[in-house]
């Protein structure tokens, strides 16, 4: 790599000169404390009063140039996380509270013949039709914000067919599990107490 020796400081009415020499050096063995030494040892058989510094290998360089990248998706990857959370504590709590309003109504639809399983499904069911609306809602916001990230992806497109499957599956799944924990109990309510 050639650097040029003499650099102009704007600073400084006389120009600066710069007495460091850059070298690349392609080897398996980069990183490692052995190759550091024998490196200072062949520069110092050559000059003695030269030093080795500054030594990184380019994974560090790629590092360096991708901490903001990096950053940026932990952060995203954190918010995605939370907001994931909050709808689930969202729905599981709407379903809680639809439980315990028509708790007398379950113990009727147990006492007619309903069967327990019956009063588990109509609470998934609840759960289910409010991933229904909010799923269209959230892969069409998603569609639209697909460009503003696209300079964040690398290796793979905005619209990745996988990405778009496998999110809405994930999101079914929890929305299942959040209401039919509530369902569960609904489906244990005692009569006696139910009905009074």
């Amino acid at each position: 790599m050639y650097w040029p020796a003499i650099g102009d400081n704007p600073y400084r009415a006389i120009p600066t000169v710069t007495r460091s020499v850059t070298v690349v050096l392609r080897t398996r063995r980069a990183g490692t404390e052995g190759l550091i030494t024998e490196l200072q040892r062949e520069v110092w058989s050559v000059n003695p009063s030269l030093s080795v510094a500054s030594v990184q290998t380019m994974q560090d360089v790629y590092d360096r140039s991708m901490a903001r990248t990096s950053f940026t998706l932990v952060m995203l990857s954190i918010a995605g996380a939370m907001a994931l959370t909050l709808g689930l504590v969202g729905i599981y709590g709407f379903i809680a509270h639809a439980v315990s309003r028509r708790t007398r109504e379950i113990g009727i639809r147990l006492a007619l013949g309903a069967q327990r399983t019956e009063v588990m499904q109509m609470f998934v069911r609840a759960g289910l039709r409010l991933s229904a609306i909010g799923l269209p809602i959230g892969l069409g916001a998603s569609v639209a914000l697909t460009r503003l990230m696209s300079s964040l992806l690398y290796g793979i497109s905005p619209w990745d067919p996988a990405t778009f499957l496998l999110v809405p599956c994930t999101l079914v799944s929890a929305v299942v599990l959040a209401s039919y924990l509530p369902a569960r109990r609904a489906s244990g309510v005692d009569l006696d107490e139910a009905l009074k």
